[in-house]
C-alpha cells in the first residue's frame, strides 16, 4: 500500500515538472518572437510587414537591382510612408533600383579613402556622434552623404540617431546608411578615420 502512495506521489511530481518545463519553453518562445519582431527578424502579419522605422533593423541589405527602370519618383508606396528610400519591416528595400549605370553614382576615385574597416550589417548598430550630411562620424569613422541624397536626411539627429551601414551591391564606392529611428536610408561614402 505504501509503495502505491509513493508511486502516485512521484507520478504527480513528474506531471508538475513537465508542466513547469512546458511553461518555461512557451514563455521563451513568445519572448523570442516578440524580441525578434522588434529587431526586425520576425515575420509578423502582412500589415506589420509594411511598417517603416520605429527601431526596425533590416536583416540584410538591399539586393542587387535586376530591372530596367527605376521606380516612380513618388516612393510613398503606402499611406504614412515617406516619399524617400525606406525599408519595410518585412525587409523590402524601397527606392534602391537605380541600376549600375546611373551617372549620379559615378566616382572618379572609388574607395579614395579606403574601404570602411568597421563592421557593417544588422548586428552592428552605430550611434551618430556629430557632424551633418557633408561629414558625420561615429566610432572613429567618418562618412559623407551623397549630394543627391542630402535632402533625404534633413531630419536626422546627427548627434544621437542610430544607424546601420550596409554595402551597396550596385554602386562601387558607396554604402547605404540606414537610420533605425526613421526607417530611411541614404547613400554615403567613407571618408576615413575621424
Amino acid at each position: 500500500m505504501r509503495s502505491r502512495t509513493v508511486l502516485r506521489h512521484l507520478h504527480l511530481q513528474g506531471n508538475r515538472l513537465r508542466a513547469a518545463i512546458l511553461l518555461l519553453v512557451l514563455i521563451g518562445a513568445i519572448a523570442g518572437l516578440v524580441l525578434g519582431q522588434r529587431r526586425g527578424f520576425g515575420g509578423g502579419s502582412r500589415g506589420d510587414g509594411f511598417k517603416v522605422g520605429g527601431g526596425f533593423v533590416p536583416p540584410g541589405g538591399s539586393a542587387p537591382f535586376r530591372g530596367n527602370r527605376p521606380s516612380a519618383p513618388n516612393l510613398a508606396d503606402h499611406a504614412g510612408h515617406p516619399n524617400a528610400p525606406h525599408v519595410h519591416w518585412n525587409g523590402q528595400w524601397i527606392g534602391h533600383d537605380f541600376g549600375r549605370n546611373d551617372r549620379r553614382f559615378h566616382l572618379d576615385n572609388p574607395w579614395e579613402h579606403g574601404h570602411f574597416p568597421g563592421q557593417y550589417g544588422p548586428s552592428h548598430i552605430f550611434r551618430l556622434e556629430g557632424g551633418g550630411p557633408g561629414r558625420f562620424w561615429f566610432g572613429g569613422f567618418s562618412f559623407s552623404v551623397a549630394s543627391f541624397d542630402v535632402d533625404l536626411c534633413s531630419d536626422w539627429l546627427w548627434d544621437s540617431d542610430d544607424i546601420v551601414i550596409y554595402d551597396d551591391p550596385d554602386h562601387v564606392g558607396w554604402y547605404l546608411a540606414y537610420n533605425v529611428r526613421l526607417g530611411r536610408y541614404v547613400h554615403v561614402t567613407y571618408l576615413g578615420d575621424e
